[in-house]
């Protein structure tokens, strides 16, 4: 596995895991249980579109570089 492909798949799996504690943090505000979950939510979805645009720049920018 090349260093592209491993950091693509870890960028990859990085974005799921901020959606997904950001979706956890907003679901705890929305049912009452935690009063901070709306800022972790934000904070980890914008953090996971930051990684999107960051992921999609470094594919542009590295299009010509093997996988392999």
């Amino acid at each position: 596995m090349s260093l592209k492909a491993f950091h693509v798949f870890f960028i990859s799996i990085s974005i799921l895991l901020c959606l997904t504690v950001g979706g956890w943090g907003i679901q705890s505000f929305v049912t009452g249980s935690n009063s901070v979950g709306i800022l972790v939510g934000l904070f980890f979805i914008l953090l996971g579109s930051a990684l999107v645009v960051y992921e999609l720049r470094f594919l542009r920018k590295f299009k010509n570089v093997s996988y392999l």
